[in-house]
């Protein structure tokens, strides 16, 4: 391409290289070094002036020393009368600060959109940002290219029966990425969430509000079970008696899906029930058995049963239903010390929420930042799979890993709970701080982890990870450095090719 130069940051020289390959051309020489005491210092080797440029950087492990190399190249093109530059980041640095998350928070992203239009920029092109709404921070044009067609791509080549996977979310954030991926695919998808072990029962402040609700004549449950219901009105007779009864019991015998399926499991004895009935009975007990059970003992129905399965997270790990609880200890008995409203069931509505000031809450559940505290060896989580996943394999999807606590818990739960074969691990973009790499590897229920090369993985962590699977952007990134330059439709770059 006539009247282009690509220049290559410091942190991704291999992929610069690449790219300059596919398109027939070669990298423009700039001297990158560093003064004693830190300071970074860029000398263009060439001619820019009336010139396209491209500066190519992503993140690094020294990220801050990335940033401002990528400043001050940009910089430097400016001074030298370079007609446009576009800066290509294959991994937008700070992209998980694109909100404030505490009352003395700060924008992170959106500062550096700012300095990247101070330093000169008149377009970026990036790769799967963390949050979408961030090309709003920039007051140039922005091109958000997906890797999720190379991803589809390297499935349907790659993995086989693939037709019969399931695609999982690993946080309530990112159910909108792994959709997009599943109706590429054509294939059903389920989601995986952790909360915060609740009490052995509801609290008083929670007892007294249930108790309130249940003495409204408009709430009362047993009176619409009995006026909807065909039984006579003395069916029950714990009901009718004048005894009190527990808010709990109560409910239980009325609204608990296991005494409704023994209920209406003991009616079918004497005559046929009706046909809404026999559905609720049937999905209600095939709850209640085990999962490697007695379920040959049932009729055959061909009522869909619940797909929600449960499990125990201790010290970020699925552990066994008869685990001993941290937090139940023998040599501690005492009460743990918190709010009973922040224990109980109705305390969603006193409770304060996480995400207060940001909105939704889906850049900071999409992230990693939850791994310390699911780590905590004093708080035992409750983890929950959405989905049928027996038998099948599993893509959990997200947009980059960095750490792993949260990657090896959705594992081990579509293994160990959902009984999955087999488990993909797939992002964007392989951050893999500390020794996140090596953790997942020698996690037994993770099979393959697959990445892009947008982040410089090292070398001596590619080398020891068998199940690492890399893929290339420079020929997405080459496509659309040559649109750019020639002002062409993007439009292409987000299609599924079917192949």
């Amino acid at each position: 391409m006539r009247g282009t130069l690509i220049f290559a940051g410091s942190s991704c020289p291999d992929l610069t290289d690449k790219i300059c390959h596919n398109l027939g051309m070669a990298r423009a020489d700039a001297e990158l070094t560093q003064f004693s005491n830190g300071e970074t210092s860029v000398r263009i080797l060439t001619s820019v002036r009336e010139k396209d440029v491209f500066v190519v950087q992503s993140g690094s492990p020294k990220i801050n020393d990335t940033i401002m190399e990528l400043l001050i190249m940009i910089s430097a093109c400016k001074g030298g009368s370079a007609n446009k530059i576009t800066a290509v980041l294959p991994y937008f640095p700070y992209s998980r600060q694109s909100k404030k998350k505490s009352h003395r928070g700060a924008i992170t992203a959106r500062m550096l959109a700012n300095l990247l239009g101070v330093a000169g920029v008149k377009h970026v092109i990036t790769v799967d940002l963390h949050a979408s709404q961030m090309q709003g921070f920039f007051k140039c044009p922005v091109d958000n290219l997906h890797a999720e067609p190379l991803i589809a791509r390297w499935i349907r080549r790659n993995v086989p029966r693939w037709q019969e996977a399931v695609v999982v979310s690993k946080n309530a954030g990112g159910t909108k990425r792994v959709t997009s991926l599943a109706d590429a695919l054509k294939l059903n998808f389920g989601m995986v969430t952790t909360d915060k072990k609740r009490g052995p029962g509801p609290s008083m402040a929670a007892s007294m509000i249930l108790d309130g609700l249940e003495r409204q004549p408009g709430l009362d449950s047993s009176n619409q079970v009995r006026n909807n219901s065909s039984e006579p009105e003395n069916a029950n007779p714990a009901a009718d008696s004048g005894q009190a009864q527990d808010p709990r019991t109560a409910a239980d015998a009325q609204g608990s899906p296991r005494m409704r399926a023994n209920c209406d499991h003991s009616r079918t004895r004497k005559s046929p029930p009706r046909r809404s009935q026999t559905m609720l009975s049937q999905s209600s007990v095939i709850d209640e058995i085990d999962e490697e059970g007695e379920l040959d003992a049932l009729e055959y129905n061909d009522q869909r049963a619940h797909e929600v399965t449960h499990g125990r997270l201790v010290h970020g790990h699925v552990v066994p239903d008869d685990f001993p609880s941290p937090a139940m200890s023998a040599a501690d008995t005492s009460v743990p010390e918190e709010d009973p409203m922040t224990m109980s069931h109705a305390s969603s509505f006193f409770a304060p929420q996480s995400h207060a000031l940001g909105g939704s809450g889906d850049a900071g559940a999409s992230s990693d930042e939850e791994d310390d505290i699911l780590k905590d060896p004093a708080v035992e989580r409750t983890i929950t799979l959405v989905g049928d996943v027996r038998g099948r394999t599993v893509f959990i999807v997200d947009d980059m890993i960095d750490k792993p606590g949260s990657w090896i818990a959705a594992a081990e739960t579509v293994v160990k709970r959902g009984r999955a074969s087999k488990v993909y691990c797939i992002a964007t973009h392989g951050v893999f701080g500390g020794d996140c790499l090596e953790q997942m590897q020698a996690c037994d229920c993770i099979d393959t982890i697959m990445v892009t090369n947008s982040y410089p993985i090292p070398e001596h962590k590619a080398r020891n990870a068998s199940k690492l699977v890399v893929l290339d952007l420079s020929f997405l990134l080459a496509e659309a450095i040559r649109r750019n330059h020639y002002g062409e439709s993007m439009s292409p770059l987000f299609q599924h090719l079917m192949d």
